[in-house]
């Protein structure tokens, strides 16, 4: 009997940050797979952008989710009543009724479950960048909602699909170090990064956006829940505090701007802004951090990285912001086979997001240093060295050590094949990593030990899609990080 046909697959992305356009690339990368069809975006510069890459129709942009939502369901409405046994009609030109469609939500993390309720219910494979949501309820519906509609769903968990984690479960499965005692697991979010996306950035505030916890680093906890699968955490604690970033640390005499801050104290500020973003773009560097700071999508130049700094929110000292979100935390997680793991996450660090683990088993342990697996053997005592860099795969979409290519790669050959087993993790999991960061934040706010159920019941949860305007004037965010 021969294998059946691989599915195409119609993508739409909604939000066309640095994370969005990242995620789209694979259409370009592989277009015996997958095309993109439409996007939603409200910037004009980035749509107008987003179509000239992609040689994209202007009925295929949209300002917002919410417009290209009501576009998708007035067209199902209007044809299936005029048309009812003619498939084709059931969508707009620009997908094809024969080929899966799919979604990839990019908004920022208090945007994400509107539409991630809405395109599943119209039947839309999701992926969600991640958060999957901002607070457990709507984690939950979310869920509930993929899980009903029977679509296949993934969050960006990206470090379960990164090269050293798909060798390392390879390890562990194979017994090498006998059975996990304990995981140290360190994120270094970089002393600038911190300052640019958390103090300056999106994602400085738990009001407008969420807990650092959450922002950065649910799929570190995710991570971990992978790496001792099938176990599970049984209890929780957690620490974690704002110390250095705060008003009373503003040196005497410094302006609420870098740009006007004193030369004697701006010189001894690591974090000034004129370090980070101007004396960066004089070098000749024009991408991240400091293409982000340019609103227009132009080309960064010394006179509107200057014009950003002085009127935009990276030009504020980092002591005199908004920002509430902690610059150092401790996650302490519990197993139910008796097993601990503790999680780090420092703001200030040399490394940038480089991850650092050691696994302590009965028989070895594990040293992780970004593509790097050192391993000991307590019989022999001998080090050996797991070089990984010869497996790294011929692509542009090179962020997480090469995750988000796997990423990519394994959800749309899900959708392609119908097999969801190609997807490292599902709703569920994914809920369930959600709930325990929700928890460590319960912890660390009341300073206690908690007790963990992964048992969730969803049957009173409402995932009704939302009832939205149908006009394209609408707003919306992209995640711009």
């Amino acid at each position: 009997m021969s294998s059946p046909q691989p599915r195409l697959v119609d993508l739409i992305v909604i939000g066309c940050g640095n994370r969005g356009k990242n995620y789209a690339r694979y259409a370009k990368e592989r277009p015996d797979q997958c095309r993109l069809v439409a996007i939603a975006e409200p910037r004009k510069y980035i749509r107008e952008l987003m179509k000239e890459i992609y040689k994209l129709d202007s009925e295929c942009l949209f300002n917002d989710w919410q417009s290209l939502y009501s576009y998708l369901l007035e067209f199902q409405k209007n044809n299936n009543s005029s048309s009812s046994n003619n498939s084709s009609r059931t969508y707009p030109p620009f997908i094809d009724p024969t080929h899966e469609k799919t979604v990839v939500i990019c908004t920022q993390d208090q945007d994400h479950v509107e539409p991630a309720l809405a395109f599943a219910s119209l039947g839309f494979h999701i992926l969600l960048e991640k958060p999957m949501a901002v607070n457990a309820e709507d984690c939950k519906r979310i869920t509930k909602a993929v899980e009903e509609n029977g679509v296949k769903f993934a969050v960006c968990h990206v470090l379960r699909y990164s090269i050293y984690t798909q060798r390392l479960k390879e390890i562990l499965n194979s017994g090498l170090i006998g059975t996990i005692i304990n995981i140290q697991h360190l994120e270094p979010v970089g002393w600038f990064h911190y300052a640019h996306s958390y103090v300056r950035g999106n994602w400085n505030n738990e009001q407008t956006s969420s807990p650092m916890l959450l922002a950065k680093s649910c799929h570190d906890i995710d991570w971990l829940c992978h790496v001792m699968s099938p176990h599970k955490v049984v209890q929780v604690s957690s620490f974690g505090s704002l110390m250095h970033c705060r008003k009373e640390n503003k040196p005497e005499g410094a302006a609420s701007r870098c740009l006007d801050c004193p030369s004697s104290i701006e010189e001894k500020c690591c974090y000034s802004a004129k370090k980070i973003y101007l004396d960066t773009v004089k070098m000749g560097h024009t991408g991240w951090p400091v293409s982000v700071i340019i609103e227009s999508g132009e080309e960064p130049t010394v006179e509107n990285v200057t014009h950003a700094l002085r009127n935009g929110p990276y030009g504020r000292c980092v002591y005199d912001s908004d920002n509430n979100v902690v610059d150092n935390q401790v996650v302490s997680l519990q197993f139910d086979n008796g097993a601990t793991c503790t999680f780090t996450m420092i703001a200030y660090s040399k490394e940038i997001c480089e991850r650092k683990t050691r696994i302590y088993g009965t028989m070895g342990e594990l040293e992780i240093v970004g593509n790097t697996i050192q391993h000991f053997d307590f019989l022999t005592q001998a080090y050996k060295k797991i070089d990984l860099d010869s497996e790294i795969p011929k692509t542009n979409l090179s962020g997480h050590g090469f995750a988000d290519f796997y990423l990519m790669k394994y959800f749309i050959d899900a959708i392609c094949e119908n097999d969801s087993s190609k997807l490292l993790s599902n709703a569920r999991e994914t809920l369930n990593s959600h709930l325990l960061v929700f928890t460590a934040e319960e912890a660390r706010h009341s300073s206690t030990v908690i007790k963990v159920n992964d048992q969730v019941d969803l049957t009173n949860i409402n995932a009704s899609p939302p009832k939205v305007s149908s006009s394209r004037s609408n707003s919306a965010k992209c995640e711009l990080n």
